[in-house]
Parts: structure tokens; sequence; C-alpha cells
């Protein structure tokens, strides 16, 4: 069913993120095997790189003049060590392109390797490796920026159902969001079902906040976020869940607070923009609020990251003030 926005970005967005998405679950569904090695990083490394292979040849063909920002670079891939990884990935991608080869597949990729413009697209081919590995929450992120605005984000949640509940194997989550115009959500799996528009929920007691808690503890400070919780007597139960999944979760209702605190072994530490920029606006879309952590609106327009804005902070806005504060008091 056509998507309520009426955008050329909005299309090229959902085809896209759809396209790559459902490529990057046909590779965990081929590759990630239960007896796979906690160290074996190669199907997830497929991934990666073949999602944004595609969508490099995507934007190649629908966007030409416009700038790419992707996570990957084909460096590795051209070395004698990467020789069976690229043939993997050319693989699954000519599933989609036929005709591709290796060249192709190494040029594709590097169309995002480059520094952002003033008008351009930025990718995570899949946030969450940890979560794609063991068949839990990861995303394909999208997102396009003018002018130092994320203007359009499009997120595919392969594992999520109406884009806020767990739902492994099930038809997966496709998230949509244009500047001004709202976010939306539909099956991932099929073009036909009917959009719903998205909207954050209406807790403003902070007590009952849910906060969005990472299963990898290492992608949190998780003594910070228990001081947090202490200091502002929250009693809800924390959501468990990795990836800018979390975003999406935040956007339908499913969790009211989102929060990346900096580690105290990395203070200077600056977010890549591919992490934040399509779950962002599909959060404030939905009538959240994103900042990073002193309440200062996110700064696209620095680079390859948020130079300019420490941490983040994602909420159903009406807590967003009295989390900061709480954030101030612990000194965070």
């Amino acid at each position: 069913m056509t998507c309520p926005i009426e955008c050329s970005k909005v299309r090229f967005a959902v085809a896209a993120v759809r396209e790559a998405a459902q490529l990057v679950r046909r590779v965990q569904k081929e590759m990630v095997v239960d007896a796979l090695s906690k160290d074996d990083k190669s199907p997830v490394t497929v991934a990666d790189f073949a999602a944004q292979a595609l969508i490099g040849k995507r934007l190649e063909e629908t966007f030409p003049e416009m700038g790419f920002v992707g996570e990957e670079s084909s460096d590795s891939l051209r070395s004698a060590e990467g020789e069976k990884t690229l043939e993997q990935i050319t693989h699954f991608v000519q599933q989609l392109i036929p005709e591709a080869n290796a060249d192709d597949i190494c040029q594709w990729i590097d169309r995002g390797a480059g520094e952002p413009t003033e008008n351009f697209w930025t990718l995570d081919p899949v946030d969450g490796t940890k979560g794609f590995l063991r068949g839990d929450q990861y995303a394909v992120a999208l997102g396009y920026i003018r002018d130092g605005v994320v203007r359009v984000g499009a997120l595919g949640c392969p594992e999520l159902a109406d884009g806020v509940r767990s739902d492994k194997g099930g038809a997966g989550s496709l998230l949509v969001a244009r500047r001004t115009n709202g976010s939306f959500v539909r099956s991932l799996d099929d073009e036909q079902a009917a959009w719903e528009k998205l909207s954050v929920s209406d807790q403003t007691d902070v007590t009952g906040a849910r906060l969005m808690r990472s299963v990898e503890k290492a992608h949190t400070n998780t003594g910070g976020i228990g001081r947090l919780i202490t200091e502002l007597e929250i009693a809800a139960d924390s959501v468990p869940m990795d990836s800018q999944a979390k975003y999406a979760v935040l956007a339908a209702g499913g969790g009211e607070v989102n929060i990346r605190l900096l580690s105290s072994a990395r203070p200077d530490y600056r977010e890549k923009i591919w992490d934040q920029a399509a779950g962002s606006i599909v959060v404030e879309e939905a009538g959240g609020r994103v900042s990073d952590l002193a309440g200062t609106p996110l700064d696209f327009s620095q680079g390859r990251t948020l130079a300019k804005n420490r941490g983040i902070l994602a909420t159903n806005g009406h807590l967003h003030e009295v989390i900061l504060a709480g954030l101030k008091q612990i000194g965070a």
C-alpha cells in the first residue's frame, strides 16, 4: 500500500530498506547456525557489506548526484584475506542483481566511504551485530540529511512486529518518517499491508518510565543507568533491546526512554551519524524528542560523527526535561 507520505525520497527509502532488510535476513538464515562460534563474525560481515553494496547500487540508479555515507569500506575485501568474504557477498547480491561482479560490489560499497556533503544519505547496514548473530533485534537504518538536519529516515526491523514487540521469525516491521510529516509503520514482508501512524506513549510520571536497556553490556554505562534509576525512583521494568530497533519501539509507544551514556573508558567518544540518523527522526516525528545529554539537538553537519554532541537521550517528549535533570544530578 502506498505510504501516506508522498515524496520521492520516502519512496526510495521504503523500497531500499525493505530490499536490504530482506537480503540481510537471507544471509542470517543461510549463514548463522546454532553451532556458530561466538568469535565468528563472518555472517554479519557478509550481511553488512551486501546491504551497503545493494543500497549503494540503488542510490547510483536513483539519486546519482547525492552523497552517500556508509559504515563500511571495501579495503579489507580487496586483500587475499578478504577474497572468500567477497565471494560470499557476491553470491548474495547476485540474487537481486544477477549481473553484479566483485568489482561492481566493491565500487557500490565505496560510494559510502566519503565525507558528508550538504545533501546525502547515511546507512547502517546492520545495526545490532550481536542481535543479528543470536537471532534477536537488529535493524537496517537509512537516513537522508540536508543542511545538517535529518529529513527522511527508514528502519527495517526483521524481528519486530508492529514496530513495538519482539516477533522472532515473523514478518518484521518497516518504519519511515519525513520531517513534519509524521512516522509510519507497516509489515516488512507485506507490501500491501496498511501503514499505521506512530505515536509515542503519553506517560508523564517518570517513576513509570520504561527504559530501553542494551542487552550487550559493552554498549552502555550500566552503572550510570543504575544511578539514574535510583535518583528518579523509576520503578517500571526496563525493556531489554539492542540496535535502532529501540527507536522503533520508543516511537510506537513501547517504551519511554533511550539513553546512550558515555563510558568512563571512552569519555571523548562521539556517536557515528549512521547510528542515530534514521532512528532519531522516526522518534521525533512520532511526537518524541531526541537530544544529547545536555539537551542540545543532534547536529548532523559535523562530518561522520556527531562531533558537537555528547551522548544521546531519546524520550517520549513528556519526560525529557526530568530525565535531563536526573542526568545532571548523577553527573552524567
